[in-house]
């Protein structure tokens, strides 16, 4: 019995050792499998974030580079702005000097017309039977009228508007027929200094209507003259109303053609005086040079008689 129960307990023994090794083993083999899929996920791991920081860097590269890109063209914008800010203040720079340039100008101009209008209206006083008004502050320079013996003005009264510059304007005229219709006045006059200052028009045309204002276009030579010859009409104006020469389209014709005849017989009378000046000229040219002619011929006669006078007197002694 005793034996039995030694092989027994042995054999127990050897069973419990042997399922302890079996034990063991199977965790051993446990844990290297366990440690394997911990080294291959580890190594997954391990490479999953190599390919993310990878590619987190080449992204981080490509927005360096665009940040750059960015900057660069950044700068260029501000450099071009600038640039454009630069040249803006230089043009405004250029339109300051010539708008100082201009309004120096104008008032040159403002000046001279200034200075025109009163030696307008200091030779215009001067006239006999015409009365000049005050410097209009608008609307025109001056208005012209006739006085009767009495002093009165008379109608129609004349608007008039002085001009000294290149050549008159079509809206000069324009204005001319606005002021003169603000100020009711039927008749207005274009005055220049210098025949050369009206258009080719203006001189066809001295004597016209427009938009039922009567135009005289003339110079400061001229006008006294042509006030002489439109009275007779300004007379009939007053007797049979301001609408005597839009009734008489055949009489305003024959004025224009008047006003044309004594241009043209005042250019002729220009070219003779220029004829006269000249003839004048030669003749005094001429008479001084016959006049040394003269003396130079009969220089040397004097000398001659002295010569023989000096040979002839010691023969006398």
């Amino acid at each position: 019995m005793r034996d039995i129960a030694r092989v027994a307990q042995l054999s127990a023994e050897e069973a419990f050792r042997l399922l302890q090794s079996q034990y063991r083993q199977d965790g051993e083999s446990l844990w290297a499998r366990f440690e394997g899929e911990l080294v291959k996920h580890t190594a997954a791991i391990a490479e999953r974030h190599r390919e993310e920081l990878h590619f987190l860097s080449s992204r981080t590269k490509e927005l360096e580079g665009a940040a750059k890109i960015i900057e660069q063209q950044k700068a260029h914008e501000i450099q071009h702005a600038n640039r454009r800010v630069e040249d803006s203040l230089r043009e405004v720079a250029k339109l300051q000097e010539r708008n100082h340039e201009l309004e120096s100008q104008m008032s040159k101009v403002a000046r001279v017309g200034k200075r025109e209008e009163l030696d307008f209206a200091e030779e215009a006083k001067s006239w006999p039977g015409i009365c000049v008004s005050e410097k209009l502050p608008r609307n025109g320079d001056y208005i012209l009228a006739y006085r009767d013996p009495s002093g009165a003005v008379l109608e129609p009264r004349l608007l008039v508007d002085n001009k000294n510059k290149d050549a008159v304007a079509e809206t000069d005229i324009t204005k001319l027929v606005r002021d003169a219709k603000e100020r009711s006045i039927p008749v207005a006059i274009l005055v220049t200094r210098e025949e050369q200052q009206l258009r080719q028009v203006d001189k066809e045309n001295r004597w016209d209507r427009k938009d039922g204002i009567w135009i005289l276009r003339t110079t400061r030579q001229w006008l006294p003259r042509d006030l002489d010859v439109l009275k007779p009409l300004f007379e009939r104006m007053r007797v049979q109303g301001l609408d005597f020469l839009d009734n008489n389209a055949a009489l305003a014709d024959e004025v224009r053609r008047t006003f044309a005849d004594l241009d043209r017989i005042d250019s002729e009378l220009k070219k003779a005086s220029k004829a006269i000046t000249s003839a004048s000229g030669l003749l005094t040219k001429y008479r001084d040079r016959l006049h040394s002619l003269c003396e130079s011929a009969a220089a040397p006669i004097v000398p001659s008689r002295q010569l023989n006078n000096s040979v002839l007197a010691p023969a006398g002694d």
